[in-house]
């Protein structure tokens, strides 16, 4: 049985991953640390365990294996690598953290300590994506000359979204940094590093952080990816679509089906199974001694491409990444 401390209550995704741990067979929630007392207690109370007193408390503990980060964004540098030097496992919200020089700190530090880290990308367990991605890597659709991912939500527009959510200093960014991670995670896994990347953003609700937003990637053969994000859309389901030289793929909008055609008509096919949830394959990642998937090249991947799309926002330039 694993010991899992949970560090930090900010996050809206807090609950899911305190049921997980509490839920899984090999772990269990050894305390609640966060910034405010009250809330760990709070949310200590209703999970069934206790809530720590500091940082350290959990960090250093001899009785914790791994740690669940839920903070505000701007917090995980510090955290992550203090849990690595305690030989402590990680599982962190994304984003890994704002910029590629804090992402080759943690990185080092990970490795070095050979600890197991997991990023939460819960749209790579999918069995929409994990198909698209072998017929994107088996040429199904020839060679990719356009993908386009649209996630957005109401949550600026309709007020439902946390205050903390704008707050440019805890998330260092707004959409885009936010819903616009599973996108950005998405086009980096099926179609790798771009050369480019321009981005537009703005603020619809007047916020401290962008709630509109859609970057440009561009590729050294010529192939064009556009992430779209936003805090403002209503009634606008997640939509993705790959052009090849040879046919087309679209998944999820209204009728939220993943269909091909490569001239024989739209056919629907048969999905792969989904993987395991994220916080499911880290906690077996750490019993087995298993790789993970979302491991932190991968986090290192997606600081990567947000470092590049919030300098090109805020210079109005495209910005080459090499």
């Amino acid at each position: 049985m694993l010991n899992i401390a949970l560090i930090g209550t900010w996050h809206v995704h807090f609950d899911q991953y305190a049921r997980e741990i509490k839920e899984n067979p090999n772990t269990k929630i050894h305390g609640i640390w966060d910034p405010d007392y009250s809330k760990a207690e709070e949310k200590a109370k209703e999970y069934g365990t206790f809530a720590f007193d500091n940082l350290d408390d959990a960090l250093l503990s001899s009785d914790v294996d791994g740690i669940v980060i839920s903070t505000a964004t701007n917090m995980h540098t510090g955290i992550i690598i203090k849990a690595a030097e305690n030989k402590k496992h990680v599982f962190t919200e994304k984003v890994l953290c704002f910029t590629v020089e804090e992402a080759e700190r943690i990185m080092e530090s990970v490795k070095r300590n050979n600890i197991k880290f997991c990023i939460s990308y819960p749209w790579r367990t999918r069995s929409d994506f994990l198909w698209i991605k072998e017929a994107l890597d088996n040429k199904l659709v020839g060679d990719v000359t356009y993908l386009r991912i649209r996630n957005c939500h109401d949550g600026a527009s309709t007020g439902w979204l946390p205050p903390h959510f704008f707050d440019l200093k805890e998330c260092g960014g707004g959409a885009m940094m936010d819903l616009g991670a599973h996108p950005m995670y998405l086009i980096r896994w099926l179609l790798g590093r771009p050369k480019s990347i321009t981005s537009t953003f703005t603020k619809v609700t007047g916020k401290e952080v962008e709630d509109n937003a859609v970057s440009v990637l561009e590729y050294e053969n010529g192939a064009i990816a556009v992430s779209e994000t936003g805090f403002d859309s209503s009634h606008n389901p997640i939509s993705f679509e790959a052009s090849g030289t040879k046919g087309t793929i679209y998944a999820g909008g209204f009728s939220n089906k993943c269909v091909y055609n490569i001239g024989e008509g739209w056919i629907e096919p048969k999905l792969k199974e989904p993987l395991p949830i994220p916080t499911t394959l880290w906690v077996n990642g750490i019993i087995d001694n298993m790789d993970i998937p979302f491991d932190i090249d991968s986090a290192y991947d997606l600081t990567e491409l947000m470092d590049y799309a919030y300098k090109s926002y805020e210079s109005g330039t495209k910005v080459d990444l090499y």
